[in-house]
């Protein structure tokens, strides 16, 4: 049996289960656009899943780990996979602090402070998404820029103020 088709290496749809909880609007509002931006570009495919995809992937937060469900288009699950999220804290937080330094720099500080803040942003996040795919080495392949929308969605699904 050869290997799955790299066309349907992908994700096609994203859920978070009732365990995430509602949050206000506005975050309500970010982790709609972490999926669509996710759904929307991606590559991802299980490790051992000869039958290939494409996948749907179903998130949820159970005693602070993560929980990706990962079925076929059909439905059929394929496997799930439970991260802890405790890796995450620092990179989260210091993200967090970082994002709001930005956003306060945007109403007063000069063009060069906002890009050296920006640039301390994206390399954080870089840095989660780095951590991000090694955790999930051995488990499923996604590449770095999948990684990166996924660390999206982790982010804004700590930010509903846990």
């Amino acid at each position: 049996m050869g290997a799955p088709d790299p066309g349907k290496a992908r994700l096609i749809d994203v859920e978070l289960d009732e365990t995430i909880g509602r949050a206000p609007p506005d975050i309500e509002h970010e982790r709609a656009v972490a999926i669509f931006d996710l759904v929307e570009e991606n590559s991802f495919c299980p490790l051992g899943d000869e039958a290939g995809g494409p996948y749907k992937l179903r998130i949820s937060l159970v005693e602070k780990r993560l929980v990706l469900r990962i079925a076929r288009e059909s439905d059929e699950e394929v496997v799930t996979h439970i991260l802890s999220l405790s890796p995450f804290k620092r990179i989260v937080r210091d993200y967090f602090m970082i994002c709001e330094s930005y956003y306060q720099a945007i109403r007063s500080a000069s063009p060069s402070q906002i890009e050296a803040i920006d640039m301390g942003r994206r390399g954080l996040h870089n840095e989660g998404s780095q951590l991000l795919q090694d955790r999930l080495k051995g488990k499923i392949e996604l590449d770095f820029d999948t990684a990166r929308r996924l660390f999206t969605l982790v982010c804004v699904l700590h930010w509903r103020g846990s």
